[in-house]
């Protein structure tokens, strides 16, 4: 041992074996979720297996407001857009939060677009069998319809494109410190020039 070091003195007895976790049951959790996700679709065919239509909405604080994501549920302004009744819209698998507001035109139209395409794709089914009611999808219909597996309509996060450019002679010889430092001075002298520029135009009159 080299240099002035601690004198080793480590302390072994803490029965490390007991303080040990292990996840041998992950397989069989593995399958018991499938089963379950299994049981789940046959018991609520022939819905769509992720349950209601989300909305789509902007994330809050403005570390996420530019990401867009799920929400809870869509706005009574919203629902009279598409021309859905309020009380209608959780009977077809439609979520509703008669809390949120709308707070752009973007954001409405965007969800109003949503609910009608759903509204266009949806086949709805009678709550008894050859009992048909308004608003209810023809035999035909129904007939070829398919439980929708996985997420229905799913929010596209759009990604920004970039353009490549050619270099040119002119992109080369500009410089931007140069620039900014003129237009800097622009901005400091734009008062003083605008009352001079006035002064003149006077004594001109004159």
């Amino acid at each position: 041992m080299k240099h002035n070091n601690v004198v080793p003195n480590g302390h072994f007895k803490k029965h490390w074996q007991n303080y040990v976790k292990t996840w041998f049951n992950q397989p069989a959790r593995k399958t018991r979720r499938r089963i379950a996700r299994q049981k789940k679709a046959v018991k609520i065919f022939p819905r769509p297996t992720a349950g209601p239509l989300r909305p789509i909405v902007h994330g809050q604080t403005l570390k996420y407001n530019m990401k867009v994501r799920a929400g809870r549920g869509f706005t009574l302004e919203e629902l009279k857009a598409a021309g859905i009744p309020k009380k209608l819209a959780p009977t077809i698998g439609i979520s509703v939060d008669h809390r949120r507001k709308n707070r752009s035109l973007e954001g409405l139209q965007a969800n109003v677009q949503r609910l009608k395409t759903y509204k266009a794709k949806l086949v709805v089914f009678p709550r008894r069998a050859r009992k048909f009611k308004a608003g209810d999808s023809a035999p035909e219909e129904l007939a070829t319809a398919t439980q929708v597996q996985g997420e229905y309509l799913p929010i596209a996060r759009e990604r920004p494109s970039i353009e490549l450019v050619k270099v040119t002679e002119e992109m080369k010889s500009f410089k931007a410190y140069d620039k900014l430092r003129v237009e800097r001075m622009n901005t400091r002298h734009i008062g003083a020039r605008l009352k001079k520029a006035a002064e003149a135009e006077k004594e001109e009159k004159k």
